[in-house]
């Protein structure tokens, strides 16, 4: 018997553990299906690339996307203490004021960008310092690279030419621009939110572990939820809680947990045979950031050659150079059309050869760069396969299927050709390896429908207003929250991993009972206040 339950240790769930072990009476327990994270190439930033597909990696595929001439998507989630946290790019970004300000205003009181700023600023640790939008003595590192690829200043200098200005901090007072990300690292290696948050809150004694457990149901006795039922070592167990079971599986696995559960939409468990005991629309409003890159072969080298015996050396001693880079060192956030009241195109630029949905084997030199739709209107779900827990769950994310997508995606690919053709690239670009064949509107979608991808960004499966309200409880239940991405209503503009450790954090104060952080007001309302 513990306290409270977390199924999941990703992003989220290390956070809600470390914050609710904080009282030194209470006793969590973390249940993660995968391994403990404790292969050093995990957390050697390089390394990532080569953890995609591993035993660290849950290798979901997404249904047919008709968007996408009906390919499945590869779809890495981690499946290892840490969760994504410990395979993804490391890429820092927060999103824009006006996503939070937009859960506001649908009715999510506590959520506007003001009520959520502190809580990004109390996980974080900046090497910048601290500052009206940055914290620093947190638990997340947040870093500027150590790598520093001449390529990416090359790129941001070529983005300026086509008309997109320097931005040196995308969490900052304004997103847009080009410039270089900063990153989850601390001294040149991974910061995942298991080495920020969950390692340092098991050390404190009363917050437990338990890997390679597969969690099959939640356990309820009427209409609360008192704990789950688990696979592990080959035996069905029991893990029961006293105060709340959270679920913080992510937004694909989250929603399968519940459905598995007997919570979720009757429509898409009745052909399965399940009949749910408590209807809510699980699974529904999924939304992530679709991604198209082009990639031009160089004869300046790229990261690929140049890890060599002294750059590790570099890595192992100073925590420096090339093996501490996280691929997509930096990128632009842009607005492809007048009347936009914040960015609706996102680029990354990376100083190697990325093909085959990032599962391709890098054999020459070169640099990869593109957009990706960062406010997408196009709604997918998540269903189950099969009533086994142990089946993969059915993912439909339904890319580019409005106008508004597709549009931002052929503004995105024309800006891109600017880009890519611009002076400051010049001596970089040796020759074109994967590039659409014109500008053209035909050729563009044809090659994206063949070449685009997820940015491993899925929210919204269990999204707050229809399946949990306001402070994270599942609507019509007791004892029962899910904190992660899936609870978000709307995607945020960016990279989703900080977004989701904010979050958490909130979550945290919430489940404890304390006040909120307080607002962090603009400079007018303090005026008028």
């Amino acid at each position: 018997m513990y306290d409270y339950v977390i199924v999941g240790a990703g992003s989220a769930g290390c956070v809600v553990a470390n914050r609710l072990g904080e009282d030194p009476d209470v006793r969590v327990a973390v249940i993660e299906a995968g391994p403990p994270d404790d292969a050093p190439e995990i957390h050697m930033p390089l390394a990532f690339g080569q953890n995609l597909t591993s035993e660290w990696d849950w290798t979901l595929f997404s249904e047919p996307e008709p968007g996408l001439d009906h390919r499945r998507n590869y779809l890495p989630r981690g499946r290892v203490v840490g969760g994504s946290s410990s395979l993804n790019s490391m890429i820092y970004i927060r999103g824009n004021r006006a996503d939070y300000d937009e859960w506001a205003a649908m009715g999510f009181a506590g959520w506007g960008y003001d009520d959520v700023l502190p809580y990004f600023k109390r996980a974080e640790d900046n090497d910048r310092g601290a500052s009206r939008y940055h914290g620093v003595g947190g638990p997340l590192a947040v870093s500027d690279s150590r790598s520093m690829h001449p390529v990416i200043e090359a790129w941001v200098q070529a983005a300026g030419q086509a008309g997109i200005p320097h931005n040196d901090d995308h969490n900052g007072a304004t997103q847009d621009g080009a410039g270089r990300y900063q990153v989850t690292q601390r001294n040149g290696r991974r910061c995942s939110a298991a080495v920020g948050y969950l390692h340092p809150a098991a050390a404190r004694g009363n917050v437990e572990v338990l890997t390679d457990a597969r969690v099959y149901r939640i356990l309820f006795e009427g209409k609360r939820a008192v704990g789950v039922e688990l696979m592990r070592h080959g035996r069905l167990e029991q893990v029961r809680a006293e105060r709340e079971v959270i679920v913080s599986a992510g937004a694909y696995h989250s929603p399968q947990l519940l459905m598995l559960s007997g919570v979720g939409p009757s429509e898409t468990l009745a052909p399965l045979g399940m009949e749910p005991f408590h209807e809510l629309p699980v699974g529904q409003n999924l939304q992530d950031h679709v991604m198209l890159n082009f990639v031009c072969l160089t004869d300046k080298g790229s990261l690929i050659s140049s890890i060599t015996p002294e750059a590790m050396e570099l890595y192992e001693t100073e925590g420096r150079g090339p093996v501490t880079s996280n691929g997509g060192e930096g990128g632009a956030f842009v607005r492809t059309r007048d009347g936009l009241d914040a960015p609706d195109v996102q680029f990354h630029i990376g100083c190697l050869l990325l093909h085959e949905e990032f599962l391709g084997v890098p054999f020459d030199d070169a640099y990869t760069f593109g957009p990706a739709v960062v406010k997408p209107t196009s709604r997918g779900q998540v269903t189950l396969r099969s009533p086994l827990p142990h089946a993969r769950p059915r993912i439909l994310h339904n890319y580019l299927m409005t106008e508004e997508d597709r549009a931002s995606m052929i503004a995105g690919v024309r800006l891109n050709f600017e880009i890519a053709g611009a002076a400051a690239l010049k001596e970089w670009r040796r020759d074109d390896f994967l590039v659409p064949k014109s500008d053209s509107e035909a050729d563009i979608m044809d090659f994206v429908e063949r070449r685009a991808h997820t940015l491993y960004h899925p929210v919204g499966t269990c999204a707050m207003g229809s399946v949990v309200d306001d402070e994270l409880r599942v609507i019509g239940l007791e004892g029962l929250r899910v904190v992660d991405a899936s609870v978000m209503p709307t995607i945020p503009r960016g990279n989703t991993n900080a977004p989701t450790i904010m979050v958490a954090e909130k979550a945290s104060d919430i489940i404890r009972g304390l006040s909120p952080l307080p607002r962090e007001l603009q400079d007018a309302e303090k005026v008028t206040a």
